[in-house]
């Protein structure tokens, strides 16, 4: 099948639990990430991410956290959210302070 005729797959989600046991096997299992990808219709990158986030998460290797990942993403969309309810805070300031001129 040519590349442009072929379908892309929609966006799957995979759970904490699936991801350490996909992790053990290719850890453990004697067999390397190409191979348990294929055998389990995952692609390649995923299966190296989640990896090297296991490793991670063990401290066997430098970077964010699962848990830091989460909290900064939880910072960030809070964040935003305190943005936009400043900006809107200054609009209304200046709507009222025209409206009492």
């Amino acid at each position: 099948m040519e590349q442009a005729q072929r379908q892309r797959r929609g966006r799957r989600a995979f759970t904490a639990e699936y991801k350490a046991e996909v992790v053990q096997l290719c850890r453990g299992g004697g067999r390397t990430i190409p191979e348990v990808a294929r055998d389990l219709d995952l692609t390649e990158s995923a299966l190296r991410h989640w990896v090297t986030q296991a490793e991670i998460d063990e401290g066997r290797r430098a970077g964010l956290t699962s848990s830091e990942r989460e909290e900064l993403g939880r910072l960030r969309k809070e964040n935003r959210v305190l943005r936009e309810e400043r900006d809107i805070l200054k609009r209304a300031t200046v709507f009222f302070a025209k409206e009492t001129r």
